[in-house]
């Protein structure tokens, strides 16, 4: 049985007509594709694990040399309860990091499967969206990691003197994932919302219309999204969200005078 038969699109498949049960075996194939890229990933992740350790523990022994009244006794070393946590950490993070690497793949995997259902003109943009979505995402995670030690420093020094923190490696590594990969999906907010405005959903006017909503909505996004809920994550978070709003009506403008003259 072959994994991934070779494909032949048929016009129904590219005009965008295509049956419930071709739209699921496209499905499929694009999630299998995805997940061969994933695991792709995972093995040269394995590699990096140890790199990816060494800078996710930098913020932690920052703040243990900045904090040496709180400074827990292992030092800046992170600690294990169980005999397979260890293992376990290492083998999520090794997937994380394969996520990351194959995240090209799975964007045009997802704009693949998108495209029957959209316009000549607009399939024109797979390469942008997933060149822009990619960036936007490792921005976003490097955001993360500048601004997570503003973090550490109020979680870990909230409980006052004579309190001092003993950091397991599956919370510490599994916190540090969980908030760059919040910043780098809340990262692609422009993407979505350009992509809208390309398929008529959303109008340059109607976000500026709603700007007040937009700003509600993009705080109660940062307050549930971070895992921390400090008020330093969660306006690292805010204030580029709301700058790609603005940018969001910016380019719609943009692309609906050049839709204009050509």
């Amino acid at each position: 049985m072959k994994v991934l038969p070779r494909r032949r699109r048929t016009v129904e498949a590219k005009t965008g007509t295509m049956t419930v049960v071709e739209h699921l075996e496209e499905l499929r194939h694009r999630l299998v594709v995805g997940l061969i890229a994933v695991a792709a990933g995972a093995v040269l992740g394995w590699f990096l694990f140890d790199p990816f350790l060494t800078a996710v523990r930098k913020p932690f022994c920052e703040f243990v040399t900045t904090h040496p009244s709180v400074a827990p006794p292992t030092g800046c070393d992170l600690v294990f309860s169980g005999p397979l946590d260890a293992m376990m950490v290492k083998l999520k993070t090794v997937a994380y990091i394969g996520l990351v690497i194959a995240m090209p793949v799975v964007l045009f995997q997802l704009w693949a499967f998108i495209v029957p259902g959209l316009t000549a003109k607009e399939r024109k943009w797979s390469v942008p969206f997933v060149v822009v979505s990619f960036a936007l995402f490792l921005l976003g995670a490097a955001f993360a990691y500048v601004t997570l030690p503003k973090g550490l420093n109020f979680l870990l020094g909230f409980a006052g003197e004579g309190v001092v923190p003993l950091i397991t490696i599956d919370r510490y590594v599994g916190f540090v994932t969980l908030v760059t990969l919040a910043f780098g999906v809340s990262f692609l907010f422009p993407v979505l919302l350009v992509f809208l405005e390309l398929i008529g959903l959303l109008t340059p006017q109607m976000l500026s219309k709603y700007r007040r909503w937009a700003i509600l909505g993009i705080s109660i996004f940062a307050a549930v999204i971070t895992p921390s809920s400090d008020p330093y994550t969660m306006l690292a978070m805010m204030i580029p969200m709301y700058l790609f709003y603005e940018a969001a009506i910016i380019i719609g403008r943009f692309l609906k005078r050049r839709t204009r003259t050509t």
